[in-house]
C-alpha cells in the first residue's frame, strides 16, 4: 500500500479523500500546513504528495521532496502556476484535475453576477434590521446584455450556457476559439468596449497577467460588472479598487484575489486585516469577495478525490498519465 502525504486539508477534503483510498490501495497523512520548502520534510516516508492551488511548490519545496524520494506530485485542483514546472524537470512528474466541475465554478461566477446587479447582499442585510426600503436596490435586465467571456474551455463553456439562457448577447475572447451558435469571438478590447458584464475563465499566464488593469478599465463602460473565478492574479487589485472609488466599475464579484494565499481558506476574523488593499475591496458596498469556494460542491469533491487519486496509481501502475502537467 502506498502513503500519501496530503497538505493544506480541509475536512470538507478529508470526508471524499476517506470513502475512495482504500478502493485505489493508498494511505494518506491529512497535514493541515500548506505545503512549502519548509515543512516538505513532513512527506518523508511517503510515496506521493498531494497539494493544492495555495501551496508554494516552488524550488526549495521540489528539491526537498525529491532528496525524500518523491517522484510525483498531484494536484487537487486544476490550476498549477503555483508550481515551479522548471524545477520539477528530471525529477517530479506533475498531475492534476482539469475539470472536477464547471459548472460548478459557472455557476457560482452567475451567482455573483446577479447578487451584484440585484445587490441581493444589500438588501438581506437590510431585511435583517427590518428596513424594506428599496431605495438603491435598482439593477438591470440580463436579458439583451452583452457579457464578455475571457476564457472558453469547460468553464467558460458552461458561463456561456447560462448566459444564453438568460437571453444575453454573448462576446467571448480566447486564443483558441471554439465555434459555437450564439457566441461571437471578438479582440478583448472590444469586449472592454462593448460588454455590461466580464468574466474572466482563463487560466493564468504570462501573457495575461494583469489583463484586468487601469488601461482595460478605461475602456470599458460605466457602470461594468466585473466577476472573477479563475486568479486573482489577472486582475491589478489597485486599479480595481480604484476603478470602484472612481465609479467606473458597477460591482465586482470576486472569487480569488491575487494575494490570498496568506488569508483564504482560514478564519482570521480575530485579526487584523494586513493587507489594505483586499479590507478596501471587501468594505466596498458593491463588492462581494468569496474565499475561492467557487468549486465548492459535492459533485466537484467526488470529481476532485476520484480522479486525483487515479492519477497517483496510474503513476503507480506504469500507466500514461492522462492528466500529466507538462
Amino acid at each position: 500500500m502506498k502513503t500519501i502525504s496530503f497538505f493544506d486539508t480541509k475536512p470538507y477534503d478529508k470526508i471524499f479523500f476517506e470513502q475512495k483510498k482504500e478502493a485505489y490501495g493508498f494511505q494518506i497523512n491529512y497535514y493541515k500546513d500548506k505545503l512549502n520548502g519548509r515543512n516538505a520534510r513532513l512527506a518523508e516516508e511517503s510515496d506521493a504528495v498531494v497539494a493544492f492551488v495555495n501551496d508554494t511548490v516552488d524550488r526549495a519545496a521540489i528539491d526537498k521532496l525529491y532528496a525524500l524520494g518523491i517522484r510525483v506530485l498531484a494536484m487537487r485542483c486544476a490550476g498549477y502556476d503555483n508550481v515551479d514546472l522548471e524545477a520539477t524537470k528530471g525529477k517530479l512528474k506533475v498531475v492534476r484535475v482539469p475539470a472536477y466541475s464547471p459548472y460548478a465554478v459557472a455557476e457560482h461566477a452567475m451567482g455573483l453576477a446577479l447578487l451584484l446587479n440585484r445587490k441581493l447582499h444589500r438588501a438581506y442585510n437590510r431585511t435583517r434590521e427590518y428596513n424594506f426600503s428599496l431605495h438603491g436596490l435598482t439593477g438591470f435586465d440580463f436579458r439583451g446584455k452583452t457579457v464578455g467571456v475571457i476564457g472558453t474551455g469547460k468553464i467558460g463553456q458552461a458561463f456561456i450556457d447560462l448566459c444564453l439562457g438568460f437571453g444575453m448577447k454573448v462576446l467571448a475572447y480566447d486564443p483558441y476559439p471554439v465555434a459555437r451558435e450564439g457566441v461571437t469571438y471578438a479582440d478583448f478590447d472590444t469586449i472592454c468596449r462593448e460588454a455590461k458584464l466580464i468574466s474572466l475563465h482563463c487560466p493564468l499566464t504570462k501573457d495575461n497577467e494583469y489583463m484586468i488593469n487601469a488601461d482595460s478599465i478605461a475602456k470599458m463602460q460605466d457602470g461594468v460588472i466585473i466577476i472573477n473565478t479563475s486568479r486573482g492574479a489577472l486582475i491589478q487589485s489597485e486599479a480595481l479598487l480604484e476603478g470602484i472609488k472612481q465609479h467606473k466599475i458597477g460591482a465586482a464579484g470576486l472569487d480569488v484575489y491575487e494575494e490570498e494565499t496568506d488569508f483564504f481558506y482560514e478564519d482570521r476574523s480575530n485579526r487584523i486585516m494586513q493587507d489594505d488593499v483586499l479590507a478596501r475591496l471587501i468594505s466596498m458596498p458593491n463588492v462581494v469577495v468569496t474565499s475561492h469556494q467557487a468549486f465548492l460542491t459535492e459533485e466537484a469533491l467526488e470529481n476532485i478525490a476520484e480522479v486525483t487519486l487515479r492519477n497517483l496509481r496510474d503513476f503507480f501502475d506504469g500507466k500514461p498519465l492522462q492528466n500529466e502537467v507538462k
